[in-house]
């Protein structure tokens, strides 16, 4: 992996060959300790939190076509460092970021002249880690075939983590798409719904000790993406690679990488509250850009016809109608779905763009990713899988103006999927075209990697809040959970924001909504995604208060502060995000019941702001106050309901 971090300050110093394990890196505050040893000629480690045990004992290694590189190991040797990296983000819930870590490598043999070296990286929030292979000179490839990687939770820990679906099953034999419910609070090693073990990220609640977040970042064309397998009731779950049928079987299960060979980075983010784990920019401090935008690249909100009013609204009309609204409400985008070519064709799209263009409104437009890997109807077919027909394709797409596809129904998480991602968005680049990826896993680290890279559904998304009446009912309770679990490390496309009763167009069939409008509102801040696709449509700007509408014309898409609140999965979630100098407060009641919540907001006390709060009738109402100079202001949020909290200077 490429991880070349301009501007670090790297201070490193040889440890004696002879010292003996264990040995222990520690933050730079002190108070996150990981240990290196080995058991049986078994690499492992273990992490605390101010003292107390977050990760017992768990393994490391690979085993390869080389041999198994995880037993029968002999430590060598360690060297430490330290590193100090500013970096800016222009895609992201913070801009500005500033890494601190401690680092340590530990260097381990195997038979053949092999050399095993785990690197780690120790951060004030952020434990990761990553392997180097290495080998003589005429050993020059190798196969991944799996790691020997344990996490190993506290037996009491519980679990919020969601299954991994079994590969060519759901809809047009599509999965695994990312899109399973979350376990709640469950004790480790419950097995899992599908049996195949767990998606990342992967957050545990460390009793009433703290919580723990494991994910992955910096997977890209050399690698596969990993998952966890299932947990043994003792909370060991292993790192897991691909189903063998996934992407309707295409490709190995394995990495197949050359020599001197290195993994991803494996991140565990903790802390005593849910702030690390909101705030964590461990997905973009161990990687680099691996090229320069070939443009500038526009964030913004977008609207999108599909979400709502389905496939009937893909056609000229439909289309022009969401571009006006679009101009209406000021967004950058409009949004294309599938089926365009048929519906409305390709001369009649370079009109269509060309009039969003006068209405200042980027055209991004939809494909379907596959070759032959999935049974999906939708078209356009066949343009995305290809480097000649991609390439050709994106060339006539940047000729008529647009500015970013949406590319969906890819399917799995082996090696030859995630080289399919990463073609698709570095030759986007070439036509200064934005990607965003549907049905979909989770980014690893793209944001930064891909500068044009934006975002990706890996979520049980707002689609399903229109085709299933289970799932609207849900909606509150997972607006508690998903900032929290699947946001913190990277941007998700769930498109938020509906004030439709009833989400049809005609508003007299459909799913029924039990969230209060404040609710969905705050959802537009909540979730976060660079490029941000509204479920709001062109009745909207009539049935809601201007307030409101105000509110969305001006509410961000890209941020240059985060931070927690308050909030427990399933009960309540509050976030504060900055844009330059505006703060938006969003919180959310996930429970059936009112609640009153006070919250603490030091950096707006004294403060005068704009409260969108619930009304007894759920719809929105607006009062101004001041914070007092205590910070805190009291929150009084109907049953699923939510406030929206904006201050400008």
């Amino acid at each position: 992996m490429n991880n070349h971090l301009a501007g670090i300050l790297l201070t490193c110093f040889s440890v004696n060959a002879l010292a003996a394990l264990p040995v222990t890196l520690k933050s730079p505050d002190g108070r996150i300790s990981v240990t290196v040893d080995s058991k049986d000629n078994k690499p492992v480690y273990s992490v605390s939190y101010q003292g107390k045990p977050f990760l017992e004992t768990s393994e490391l290694g690979l085993k390869t076509s080389l041999g198994d590189i995880s037993k029968g190991l002999t430590y060598l040797s360690h060297e430490t460092a330290k590193y100090d990296e500013q970096y800016t983000m222009h895609n992201a819930k913070v801009s500005d970021v500033h890494y601190v870590a401690n680092g340590m490598t530990v260097r381990f043999t195997a038979q053949h002249d092999l050399a095993l070296d785990v690197e780690y990286r120790v951060s004030n929030r952020d434990v990761a880690f990553r392997y180097r292979l290495s080998g003589p000179e005429d050993v020059t490839r190798v196969k991944v075939l799996s790691e020997a990687t344990t996490f190993n939770l506290p037996d009491d820990a519980t679990t919020f983590i969601t299954p991994q679906a079994l590969p060519e099953t759901g809809w047009m034999q599509t999965k695994p798409s990312y899109e399973e419910p979350y376990t709640f609070d469950e004790p480790v090693g419950t097995p899992s719904a599908n049996g195949v073990g767990y998606t990342f990220p992967a957050l545990f609640k460390n009793a009433d000790k703290g919580w723990i977040l494991i994910s992955e970042t910096g997977v890209d064309s050399r690698y596969v993406g990993a998952k966890l397998g299932e947990g043994s009731k003792q909370g060991v779950y292993p790192l897991a690679f691909p189903q063998e049928g996934e992407n309707a079987g295409i490709g190995g299960t394995y990495a197949a990488m050359a020599m001197p060979a290195q993994t991803p980075w494996r991140t565990i983010t903790l802390g005593d509250t849910l702030a690390p784990i909101v705030e964590t920019t461990a997905s973009f401090d161990l990687v680099a850009p691996y090229y320069k935008p070939s443009v500038s690249y526009e964030m913004g909100r977008a609207t999108w016809s599909w979400i709502v009013w389905q496939d009937d609204s893909i056609n000229y009309d439909d289309q022009v109608a969401f571009i006006d609204l679009a101009a209406s409400l000021q967004f950058e985008y409009v949004l294309i779905d599938n089926w365009w070519d048929q519906r409305i064709g390709r001369d009649r799209m370079e009109s269509l763009v060309k009039y969003a263009a006068k209405k200042n409104v980027g055209a991004l437009l939809w494909y379907n990713s596959n070759g032959w890997w999935n049974d999906a109807p939708q078209t356009p077919q066949n343009r995305m899988n290809t480097a000649p027909a991609r390439r050709e394709e994106m060339q006539w797409l940047q000729s008529i103006g647009v500015k970013g596809l949406k590319v969906d129904f890819f399917g799995g998480d082996k090696q030859e999927t995630i080289k399919l991602y990463e073609d698709i968005i570095t030759d986007a680049n070439d036509y200064g075209l934005t990607i965003t990826v549907h049905g979909s896993t989770l980014p690893r680290g793209w944001e930064r990697m891909y500068p044009n890279f934006v975002t990706s559904e890996a979520v049980l998304a707002s689609e399903n809040l229109v085709f299933h009446q289970t799932s609207l009912d849900q909606h509150a309770y997972n607006a508690t959970i998903l900032p929290f679990t699947r946001n913190p490390v990277a941007a998700m496309d769930f498109a938020p924001v509906f004030f439709n009763k009833r989400l049809s167009r005609d508003q007299k069939n459909g799913t029924i909504r039990s969230t209060t409008d404040a609710f969905e509102l705050a959802t537009g801040v909540l979730y976060f995604s660079p490029v941000q696709h509204f479920g709001v449509t062109p009745d909207n700007l009539e049935e809601q208060p201007d307030f409101v509408i105000d509110a969305l014309k001006s509410m961000p898409s890209v941020w240059d502060e985060t931070k927690f609140v308050s909030g427990e999965p399933g009960k309540h979630a509050v976030l504060a995000r900055r844009h330059k100098d505006k703060w938006y407060v969003a919180a959310v009641n996930g429970e059936p019941e009112a609640k009153k919540l006070e919250i603490s907001l030091p950096m707006l006390k004294g403060k005068p702001v704009q409260v969108i709060y619930d009304k007894p009738d759920n719809r929105a109402g607006l009062r101004k106050t001041e914070i007092p100079a205590s910070g805190k202001i009291s929150l009084e949020l109907n049953a699923e309901g939510g406030a929206l909290i904006i201050y400008q200077h």
